[in-house]
């Protein structure tokens, strides 16, 4: 059964997957964002902190019979920050740094605040990061659990980091084998909240055969590699797998989402096979607010403590439209 997300949980994810903020020695801020409260504790290990609350929810009829419905939410959002000695910014910068921050990643997430894109970027063996890239060489295509799978190094890592043209390639010369990989993506919403997986891949194959490069999703509930999606270029094209239904057979009992790709064709023993790629992503749509956007914010500082609590507090409006059947 399809369940709607609470927006609380979709603010707090949009704000915590796009924030960066560059403090002034260069190096980048740790921001802790959670729901409500602020804690003093937490600025013993964080530069900031953001909150984010429930203010008030409104339910309206959008036809005469009440069938269809919108739900406007208020949403509070407040940004934290005090003195430390040890930083190189004041307490003040650090909270009008969050607070453009903030401002930033609510304009540009305006009519899409619901969908988070999770890619490799700045991620790389041996962190122990939710999403994890493999590589192997095979006649089949491999179960994830596969022993014959290896990890990408950091090097390799970073290849795949942005679509940029520096591109990490795994060749291989057996005759009748593809050249493969494979990417696991940590899915971190509530997976009956989930109504669309968009799975991309940007790259390319060559093989004797032909060039092209096959990509499919992993359905754990059928174990099985399906919903191949093929491209046929000698150079970077961008592959895509779209999901709309029966969800959650794609999202493991982990919260993995699975995507391989490989060669179209295989090696002859003589010439390799060899898969390039970019770039890759996984972006995840759910059911909740499709709306969100800044009503107002105001400064609302503590100087009766020491250190001093710098606050900014902002309003957002949020909404989503609903009928008998769900949410769309």
């Amino acid at each position: 059964m399809s369940m709607v997300e609470d927006p609380v949980a979709t603010v707090v994810r949009l704000l915590q997957k796009n924030i960066r903020v560059i403090k002034e020695d260069g190096s980048v801020a740790s921001i802790h964002v959670s729901p409500e409260w602020y804690d003093r504790e937490l600025f013993k290990n964080h530069d900031g902190q953001i909150t984010v609350g429930l203010a008030e929810s409104r339910d309206t009829k959008v036809e005469i019979s009440g069938r269809l419905r919108r739900r406007v939410g208020s949403l509070r959002v407040n940004v934290w920050a005090t003195d430390k000695p040890a930083s190189s910014d004041s307490g003040k910068l650090m909270r009008n740094k969050m607070a453009e921050e903030v401002n930033r990643i609510v304009r540009q997430n305006r009519n899409k605040p619901n969908t988070t894109e999770y890619t490799f970027a700045g991620l790389g063996y041996p962190e122990g990061d939710p999403h994890k890239a493999f590589q192997t060489g095979a006649s089949t295509e491999p179960m994830p659990e596969s022993a014959s799978w290896t990890e990408l190094t950091s090097e390799e890592y970073q290849k795949i980091w942005y679509s940029d043209d520096q591109r990490h390639s795994k060749s291989h010369n057996v005759n009748g084998e593809y050249a493969l990989m494979f990417f696991r993506f940590k899915i971190e919403s509530r997976e009956n909240t989930v109504k669309k997986i968009v799975l991309t891949f940007e790259g390319f194959g060559t093989a004797p055969a032909g060039n092209g490069v096959t990509t499919k999703v992993w359905n754990h509930v059928a174990g099985a590699w399906q919903n191949a999606q093929s491209g046929t270029g000698g150079a970077d094209e961008t592959i895509t797998i779209t999901l709309t239904s029966n969800l959650t057979d794609y999202i493991d009992d982990d919260g993995y989402v699975w995507l391989i790709a490989r060669t179209t064709n295989p090696s002859d023993g003589s010439t390799p096979a060899i898969l390039y790629c970019d770039y890759v992503s996984c972006a995840i749509a759910v059911n909740g607010i499709t709306y969100l956007d800044i009503i107002n914010f105001r400064d609302a500082d503590r100087v009766d403590v020491k250190p001093f609590i710098y606050r900014t507090e902002f309003t957002l409006k949020s909404w989503c439209f609903e009928d008998i059947g769900g949410v769309f």
